[in-house]
């Protein structure tokens, strides 16, 4: 299988794929998020992220509107399909935010992957400041794996906790995540393994795997991340 970033819907793209072709799914979905109230979250994502009346830099994107209940059906369909084309003893790793987080765990679970922990993305003081609360400047990877997990497997031992600011030279996507945090976690992939992100956005996934000599396949449905991601990876 070739390194290949898609244009398409992911749920629509994996089922066409074999069966045991990936070493590691590494994903930024869609959080469907960005409220505490269901009217809340079914704003627009440039509604609800850009905080503060500040101009609109980025693109919106699909997929973010859910309430909980669908938003947990159709994570589990996406991760079903996942489940089938990764390798046994394959890696996951699922980006989330608090409100998310517990539903999360519940979708990974209900596609049939062993949940093995949380870690902690610290992007560092002066995050979206609430005065008189906490701030809320980390976001969560959710991880864990198809079956067992082979101690002897031919990656590092990561940290639990990733403190990376977000740089706006960096920053491709409304919800991107910076490159040299994405090149930490690609590492929990075997070396000589391909990668997986089915919701590849600005594609910082990939940039990071192919930095690192990993092979990788990215699925993004808008054109205008897909054109960014494309550029990215030359």
């Amino acid at each position: 299988m070739k390194n290949e970033l898609i244009h398409g819907d992911a749920l629509t793209v994996l089922s066409t794929m074999p069966a045991g072709s990936f070493d590691a799914l590494i994903t930024d979905p869609p959080y469907a998020s960005g409220g505490t109230h269901a009217s809340s979250r079914q704003r627009s994502p440039n509604d609800k992220y850009m905080q503060g009346g500040r101009q609109q830099l980025h693109a919106d994107f699909p997929s973010d509107e859910r309430d909980q209940r669908s938003h947990l059906a159709w994570m589990q369909l996406w991760l079903a399909q996942c489940n089938r084309v990764l390798r046994d003893g394959a890696p996951v790793l699922l980006f989330t935010d608090w409100r998310q987080l517990p539903l999360t765990t519940d979708a990974l679970q209900c596609a049939g992957f062993t949940w093995r922990g949380v870690a902690v993305w610290d992007k560092t003081g002066g995050v979206r400041p609430q005065r008189g609360r906490f701030s809320n400047q980390a976001e969560y990877i959710v991880w864990g794996s198809k079956g067992g997990m082979p101690v002897d497997r031919d990656a590092p031992t990561l940290p639990g906790v990733f403190r990376e600011p977000v740089r706006k030279a960096d920053k491709h996507h409304m919800t991107g995540k910076p490159t040299d945090l994405m090149r930490q976690l690609v590492r929990i992939c075997e070396k000589g393994g391909r990668v997986l992100d089915p919701f590849a956005g600005s594609g910082t996934t990939l940039v990071a795997a192919k930095d690192l000599g990993y092979n990788w396949t990215g699925i993004e449905m808008t054109h205008h991340y897909f054109d960014i991601a494309l550029a990215r990876l030359g």
